[in-house]
């Protein structure tokens, strides 16, 4: 599976990163982080950005994935993310090397560059990645509920806690979402794609959202790029969506977020 694969090769990564930065240098720095938000707190969480009054949008940076290739991209940059910062809710930014052509430069790169809550998007399956994560500004990290054994999940939630960043756990079938309750998570995204074939169905937000209890934030993600889609969602009762490849084809994402929200 592609997802085994992904996960094999985060492995190495993370031997590669803990040679070049120790466990012990990533604490120190983000319990510096931490000190510097008490003293200075931020405007808005990310679960803040997902709850308000009408369709939440998280905007996502992202240069490649394995199921599209290398993504065309005609904004430089700063101006993507300027136009982002005025027309979504949070913005994604994938940290995964071998598959997504992330990296953590472009984070940072993006979190001196707005304001706005950020989520660090990659396959987090380490306590080192979680203060990593905090190190260097992320407002939220992605939990992935396939990728994880029931009581390890919940012990990165607590930690993701304990460091003050959010949690998007996200989840594919009834099963993960059984995981996501047991850690109480307050935020949980339906990932529309199959990370076993990277497969996309829409309607799996739908066959899913009777089980998520109403008091949760409801997120969909992935397979998302037309009015009719929005429309879809909003009709099930979704707070938010996380949009990647729309915004990044988009040489307007600003205005696409807007009419989106409008709709």
């Amino acid at each position: 599976m592609i997802l085994d694969k992904i996960v094999e090769d985060k492995k190495l990564r993370l031997i590669e990163h803990k040679k070049t930065t120790s466990l012990e240098e990533v604490k120190k720095c983000s319990y510096e982080k931490l000190k510097e938000e008490k003293e200075n707190p931020k405007k808005e969480s990310f679960y803040e950005a997902m709850t308000k009054t009408g369709l939440s949008i998280i905007g996502e940076f992202k240069q490649a994935s394995p199921s599209l290739g290398n993504i065309k991209n005609n904004l430089s940059l700063e101006e993507r993310i300027n136009q982002y910062s005025k027309g979504v809710d949070a913005i994604s930014t994938l940290t995964e090397e071998d598959h997504f052509n992330g990296n953590i430069e472009h984070f940072k790169q993006i979190r001196q560059m707005t304001t706005i809550p950020m989520l660090r998007k990659d396959f987090m399956i380490d306590e080192y990645q979680f203060y990593e994560a905090k190190a260097i500004g992320a407002d939220a990290i992605l939990l992935i509920a396939a990728i994880l054994e029931k009581e390890e999940m919940k012990a990165f939630y607590e930690l993701t806690k304990e460091l003050k960043m959010d949690a998007l756990i996200e989840v594919h079938n009834e099963e993960e979402i059984e995981k996501a309750l047991y850690c109480d998570g307050k935020i949980i995204g339906v990932n529309n794609r199959d990370l076993r074939d990277f497969s996309i169905k829409l309607e799996t937000t739908k066959r899913l959202k009777k089980y998520i209890p109403k008091d949760k934030c409801f997120i969909s993600e992935s397979g998302i790029n037309t009015d009719k889609d929005i429309e879809f969602l909003k009709n099930i009762g979704i707070d938010g969506c996380l949009i990647g490849k729309a915004f990044m084809e988009s040489d307007a994402p600003y205005e696409l977020s807007k009419k989106w929200k409008e709709l």
